[in-house]
């Protein structure tokens, strides 16, 4: 903490004679520490300014660090498990994937066995992802739907995205909307939304296709009553209503409004 505390002070510069290694290696395996300050304000942000800003790492090396990411004590560390520490490695690895993610994005270098392995590692992990808990009293951000979220959307603006990733990627998003158990709190949906919002903006899939999957959305109000469908009716309205907003604000989305609209007007046992 203290030497990443000086890099911070430097402007995310070593010292001469300090190999950047060195601390990207204890970096990923901290990456998921309990502690906020360490994992969230020191080693994200220095991968942030490295990656992004000032695009330290070679093709080479971000290869490197995205195959640690994607491994199972990293993005898969302890996958399904609820309640504990582990989510902490799991959400904040893939907060870093999303950074190689906009570095590929910016200048491209994976090859498309290379994006294929990212996608179906984020494909499975929002999926599998079972600790949706977004702010914790004890350890900080966990935010998995919301980090996973980020990750997703960089991933269906990368060029390799074709309407099979897109169509894949809005599977999950259903399925995480659909989840169950857990109803978001955290601006979750803000973040889920902004996926949508992407694919739309991008017209990156025919209209009626969008269409249609926004009203498969609403499947879930024909369930039996139950704590399960409640929680999935109010994720999904609240997304919606975000989509809602994002829509009104761009003209290349207005289309969507209606169809928007119907779902919403379906999914609030309130409306008149």
């Amino acid at each position: 903490m203290i030497d990443l505390q000086r890099i911070e002070a430097n402007n995310y510069h070593l010292n001469e004679g300090e190999i950047m290694w060195d601390y990207v290696n204890l970096m990923l395996q901290y990456i998921g520490d309990p502690q906020s300050e360490l994992r969230d304000e020191l080693i994200y942000p220095t991968f942030y300014k490295w990656i992004i800003e000032q695009q330290q790492f070679s093709e080479v090396e971000l290869r490197s660090i995205l195959s640690v990411l994607l491994d199972e004590q990293h993005l898969f560390y302890h996958i399904g498990s609820e309640g504990d520490s582990t989510v902490f490695t799991r959400t904040f690895t893939v907060l870093v994937v999303t950074l190689i993610l906009q570095r590929h994005i910016l200048q491209p270098f994976l090859v498309q066995t290379e994006f294929s392995h990212v996608k179906n590692s984020l494909l499975r992990y929002y999926q599998e992802e079972k600790d949706l808990r977004g702010y914790l009293t004890e350890g900080g951000w966990a935010h998995g739907a919301a980090h996973g979220a980020d990750a997703l959307e960089e991933l269906v603006k990368c060029k390799e995205s074709d309407p099979a990733v897109q169509l894949e990627v809005l599977a999950v998003v259903k399925g995480m909307l659909y989840n169950g158990w857990y109803m978001f709190s955290d601006e979750e949906d803000e973040r889920i939304a902004s996926i949508v919002d992407t694919i739309l903006f991008l017209q990156l899939l025919p209209h009626p296709i969008m269409v249609e999957w926004i009203g498969q959305l609403g499947d879930c109000c024909s369930w039996p009553r139950s704590r399960r469908q409640y929680i999935t009716r109010v994720n999904t309205k609240n997304c919606m209503r975000s989509l809602y907003f994002r829509c009104v604000h761009n003209n290349e989305a207005s289309v969507y409004i209606d169809p928007i609209l119907k779902l919403e007007r379906k999914l609030n046992k309130f409306a008149q």
